[in-house]
């Protein structure tokens, strides 16, 4: 069986509060044995800790999501930088701007980000981030605070704009909106983009592909998308398996899975 790594996955999410034993089971069978999943608050910090000790295939990372912006408090963000300290995460996330949603202020979305991404510089870890219509924002705040890496999750941005985020060590998260036909733009670059630079994703429970439209994403279905992503390229699957799986391990420093 190939195997996957889902490298943006909300399994913490309340969607998931009623089945959650059967979603991870789902996701094992399908070969989807890790997944990352990012925090999208503070509130849910404790409860993803205990997720992530109880399933050695989740690996958790904390932050304070921009979409959920009236949810953060200032001592959660004063606090973060001693929960990464004492958790040691594979990364800090999900943070990011969202320039989309209405009603959420530009300028405390870009303090709360660029707080996050000297959190994680300082603590020599990657970033997940959230990069809705604010893709070169984004890339300005990554390039003022310097010496980061990171994805930027769910890539909506232009080519050009990709260009700049692999020049400054970042990583596209692809996932089911690539399997979309109209999605013709972000067809176009999956399909020539550098190897190096891609990873799977399914951002379950939000953006399920094509073949489940309006369904609850899970990420049992990341090797749908996942040959999706083989066609637009022309390759071989497990070819995409081995690289997107060397490329979530090396920016998330994640260990080798042994051999079933």
């Amino acid at each position: 069986m190939i195997r996957w790594i889902d490298s943006h996955s909300h399994l913490d999410a309340p969607e998931f509060d009623a089945d959650r034993d059967q979603v991870l089971a789902r996701a094992r069978a399908a070969g989807v044995t890790r997944q990352v999943v990012p925090a999208v608050d503070a509130v849910c910090w404790p409860a993803l800790r205990v997720l992530a000790a109880s399933e050695p295939g989740v690996h958790p990372a904390y932050g304070l999501h921009p979409v959920f912006l009236a949810r953060h408090r200032p001592e959660d963000l004063a606090a973060l930088p001693h929960w990464i300290e004492a958790e040691r995460p594979c990364a800090v996330g999900e943070c990011g701007l969202d320039h989309f949603v209405p009603g959420l202020d530009p300028a405390a979305q870009a303090r709360v980000f660029a707080r996050q991404l000297e959190i994680a510089r300082d603590a020599g870890l990657p970033v997940i981030v959230h990069a809705r219509r604010a893709v070169d924002a984004v890339i300005a705040a990554v390039r003022r605070v310097g010496g980061l890496r990171g994805v930027v999750h769910s890539y909506g941005g232009s080519e050009e704009q990709a260009r700049q985020l692999w020049q400054l060590g970042f990583l596209l998260g692809i996932g089911g909106p690539a399997t979309h036909d109209r999605a013709t733009r972000l067809r176009a670059l999956v399909a020539s983009m550098p190897l190096e630079f891609l990873l799977l994703e399914t951002d379950a429970p939000d953006q399920a592909p094509a073949s489940h439209r309006g369904e609850r994403n899970e990420p049992s279905w990341l090797p749908g998308i996942a040959a999706v992503v083989a066609a637009l390229r022309g390759m071989e699957i497990e070819m995409l398996a081995a690289a997107t799986t060397r490329n979530a391990q090396r920016l998330f420093g994640l260990p080798g899975e042994a051999a079933p």
